[in-house]
């Protein structure tokens, strides 16, 4: 594995970098970024699991701890108010020891409520990072989430360092290996539970611990986009797996798709053509490439698919103009990984905060960036028959377009995703999820 130590300084000093420039521009002291604090559920006594704040992670690997906070003026050493309390019911975080701990300053906090004692004397002329407004209220921080300071600080996140890069190949590593085991439950005859539990096992994640909710589907589940149920009883008969599940590493996110087919037939076929042209549209991207470009490519290579096999008649462009393609396939491209599944900045054009819209006829497209070195982007074409879309043909003259007896034999299949994460480097494109093994 690349060595993070050595990778790690050239990272904290670009986000100083960054850091400087905003806050100077903003007549800003600093930022002060938040870890995050649990929440409570309702009626009870039990907290919801502790997710991070992005802009917290993206300094240090603390993922896990609520109540810390980073001091940040661009300038300085970066200081961590390290929360450690006394306390015999929960297991105390250990004082950091890791290669990162070189290049920061450690403060340990041992009561939440005290912590206005570590942060700077003079927080009218700071900003707060982070979702407890009424803390920073609280502590009479000048500022809470200034835009012009996020539009910045997400715009540019696009650009990742070598260590996000090497911490982002480890977390693809990790879902591949997941995947692996996910496959091979698949074709022994395991239900969607017990092939969750396969994936949790191969990557030693938790369900907390992994970046988003594993999609694991079997036959007529794989139309479902967002499927999360997992059934625990194998279907009587075997005819399709749709797996979308990602690994985390030091905060940061894979996100994988695969399908299979149990046995040979024209489903795999199906399959084998929406991985060739999920790698033709990866061959596409370049810096200085219009992610919305690649999407709407995506829709005519699909078209041509649809009509070489079949599930439809007519032409490329009148499919496209019908709305056809997109009943087939009414998801997104993909999107901008990273910190974040659904990394922010997707729709950004500058730094500060100029919103690229989708197109009117792709509602549902996450990102709309031109594409540049050192994004991470998450290539994922599909084609589904889910029937609540393609009923609204039936009501009107686009019907005919169908061929109807094909739809009916690939139904009971659900859908098709291939996805991987993609590094757009100058001069070519790093496939992680290939590289790594995991093949269509």
């Amino acid at each position: 594995m690349e060595n993070l130590a050595t990778l790690y300084p050239a990272h904290i000093a670009e986000l100083n970098r960054r850091v400087a420039e905003i806050t100077a521009r903003e007549q800003l002291a600093g930022l002060v970024i938040h870890s995050g604090q649990p929440h409570r559920q309702f009626l009870d006594d039990l907290d919801y699991p502790f997710k991070v704040n992005p802009h917290f992670k993206a300094w240090l690997p603390v993922i896990d701890n609520p109540h810390c906070w980073l001091i940040v003026n661009g300038r300085d050493k970066p200081q961590l108010i390290f929360y450690r309390p006394v306390d015999f019911w929960h297991k105390v975080a250990d004082l950091p020891d890791d290669f990162w701990t070189t290049e920061i300053e450690i403060k340990v906090l041992t009561k939440a409520d005290k912590v206005a004692d570590l942060l700077p004397v003079n927080l009218q002329e700071w900003a707060y990072i982070g979702e407890h407004l009424d803390v920073a209220d609280v502590l009479s921080f000048g500022s809470r989430n200034p835009e012009a300071v996020m539009s910045y600080l997400h715009y540019h996140r696009a650009s990742k360092t070598e260590y996000e890069l090497a911490c982002m190949r480890k977390a693809s590593e990790i879902g591949v290996r997941g995947h692996v085991a996910a496959k091979s439950a698949f074709y022994a005859g395991a239900s969607e539970f017990e092939i969750q539990q396969a994936y949790l096992a191969a990557t030693d994640m938790g369900e907390n611990d992994v970046p988003y909710g594993n999609i694991i589907a079997l036959n007529q589940n794989a139309a479902i986009l967002h499927y999360t149920a997992l059934e625990h009883v194998s279907p009587k008969q075997r005819l399709s797996f749709l797996i979308d599940a990602g690994g985390s590493f030091h905060g940061y996110a894979s996100d994988i798709t695969r399908t299979y087919a149990f046995e040979k037939n024209l489903f795999g076929d199906l399959i084998a053509a929406m991985d060739k042209l999920q790698l033709d549209i990866i061959d596409m991207m370049r810096p200085g490439m219009k992610y919305v470009d690649l999407h709407l490519a995506t829709h005519e290579k699909l078209a041509q698919l649809l009509l070489n096999f079949k599930l439809v008649q007519g032409d490329v462009q009148g499919l496209i103009e019908q709305g056809i393609t997109s009943a087939f396939f009414p998801h997104g491209l993909g999107h901008m990984l990273g910190l974040q599944v659904h990394d922010m900045g997707g729709f950004l054009h500058d730094e500060r905060g100029t919103h690229i819209a989708p197109p009117d006829a792709h509602p549902f497209l996450r990102c709309t960036r031109t594409l540049a070195a050192n994004q991470v982007l998450t290539i994922e074409p599909g084609l589904y028959i889910i029937d609540t879309l393609l009923n609204e043909f039936k009501q009107d003259g686009r019907a005919e377009s169908i061929n109807w007896a094909m739809v009916d034999q690939v139904r009971p299949f659900g859908g098709i995703r291939i996805e991987d994460n993609v590094i757009v480097h100058s001069d070519r494109n790093e496939n992680m999820t290939r590289d790594l093994g995991l093949h269509g």
